[in-house]
């Protein structure tokens, strides 16, 4: 029992230690539902894994990669506004998963785990994979940060400045994907975006630069991943809508501290 819940810890923390600086990314950008749409694209991913018999995380990550992709060509090829073509491709997905689904009669398959998590059934395989995909993306991020907070902050200054706006976008969707793909054994897809949104907006009301703001998301989602795991142990609630949960619990408190907005 113990090593189901070290496996469930570290899990959830290398989790953390990417949603929060992306996170952070991501509100700062207000594409707040970008995650949604990345994760409602994801049951296509499981539906085709299945169809397959391929491993389902990595057809996940695969067709999160192709819908980031898709968004980022839309964005700039359509008239359509972006809010638009999240919605448009997020219900597209999640409708084009249920169909094929639907079709998958004889495979097992627990929806419930695919869409709000099983954090306890993590084993060291997934926290092998998922600490190598958190660790590109950290990666990616610690070299990229300085670009991609100024392209965050003026895009059209950063692109004067030769600073290649696209191409850093493209990359941070990509990074998005992967962490969505990733996330889906922790707290489920369904929830995925709330890791990335509840603790970078309590950070960013706390924080005084992106830096910062950054590294308190992290650490709240941290924070959050040891009360949900806590509270999910005492109650015997599910671990993932638990740790959404003690994120938004600790968003409500941040309310009653004076809020300041990280400078970007």
């Amino acid at each position: 029992m113990v090593d189901i819940l070290l496996y469930a810890l570290l899990a959830g923390s290398l989790l953390a230690a990417a949603t929060g600086p992306l996170g952070s990314l991501l509100t700062w950008q207000r594409m707040a539902y970008y995650g949604d749409t990345l994760a409602h694209s994801a049951l296509l991913g499981a539906a085709l894994g299945l169809a397959l018999h391929t491993d389902v995380e990595w057809s996940v990550l695969v067709v999160c990669a192709g819908v980031a992709s898709l968004l980022f060509a839309l964005q700039y090829r359509s008239a359509a506004s972006l809010d638009s073509l999240l919605g448009i491709l997020s219900h597209t997905g999640l409708a084009l998963g249920l169909v094929c689904l639907s079709f998958l009669r004889g495979a097992r398959f627990d929806l419930n785990a695919f869409l709000f998590g099983d954090l306890l059934s993590v084993t060291p395989g997934d926290l092998v994979r998922l600490a190598i995909i958190v660790a590109v993306v950290l990666a990616v991020l610690v070299r990229l940060w300085p670009a991609l907070v100024s392209i965050t902050a003026h895009a059209d200054l950063a692109a004067v400045e030769g600073i290649p706006v696209q191409r850093l976008r493209l990359i941070f969707m990509l990074l998005l994907a992967a962490t969505v793909a990733i996330a889906m054994k922790v707290v489920g897809v369904l929830l995925v975006t709330a890791m990335l949104i509840i603790p970078a907006t309590t950070a960013g009301r706390l924080a005084r630069s992106p830096e910062q703001c950054a590294a308190l998301a992290t650490g709240l989602g941290l924070l959050s991943v040891v009360l949900g795991l806590a509270g999910s142990w005492y109650w015997d609630s599910p671990g993932g809508p638990s740790i959404v949960l003690a994120a938004a619990s600790l968003f409500a408190l941040s309310l009653l501290a004076p809020g300041r907005r990280a400078s970007i």
